[in-house]
């Protein structure tokens, strides 16, 4: 073999030896520092406007004519107590105390993913920590097998237990609360 084909295989496997050191730094990086969680966007941003359906101009329909929605008044009631539920969550205390979110039959999930209803700031908190959702007699809140629990006040849950009004539980350092 020439020196000239010699020579540009070294430099080839020095170009595939970096090249994997590059992807065991990242992957450790990865693993270190886990997924990166980007802060959502405020709520006072602009909505996008929504395509209109052909052949219609809501701004030619007169005031009277325009169909009216019925206004949702945020109350629900306990058909067997007939006292008002619970209708938002509020965070009592941790990185985003004062945060108020509202409840949603189908359930809210609680965690450190961008993909749960409530981020998480919190170091103990898992990706997927907890979810609330409405059961047959009200509000329950569920423990996804998060690493270091959900508590209602020094109680660990271990299976899903029903909440009501003003009841406190606790994600790693964070607490929330159901509020009417």
């Amino acid at each position: 073999m020439s020196e000239l084909t010699i020579t540009v295989m070294r430099l080839g496997l020095l170009v595939a030896l970096w090249a994997f050191v590059i992807a065991v730094v990242g992957v450790l990086r990865g693993d270190l520092y886990g997924t990166q969680v980007t802060p959502r966007r405020s709520a006072a941003r602009t909505p996008t406007p929504r395509p209109a359906a052909r052949g219609s101009n809501p701004a030619a329909v007169p005031a009277e004519q325009r169909p009216v929605r019925p206004r949702a008044t945020g109350r629900r009631f306990n058909v067997r107590s007939g006292e008002r539920e619970p209708n938002h969550l509020r965070v009592t205390s941790g990185p985003l105390a004062g945060t108020s979110l509202p409840l949603r039959e189908a359930g809210i999930l609680i965690g450190r993913s961008p993909e749960s209803a409530l981020v998480l700031e919190d170091d103990f908190a898992s990706g997927r920590h907890a979810r609330i959702y409405k059961g047959p007699d009200g509000w329950v809140v569920e423990d996804l097998g998060s690493t270091n629990g959900t508590f209602i006040g020094p109680q660990r849950l271990s299976a899903p237990t029903p909440v009501t009004d003003g009841t406190e539980i606790r994600f790693g350092t964070t607490v929330v609360e159901l509020r009417r």
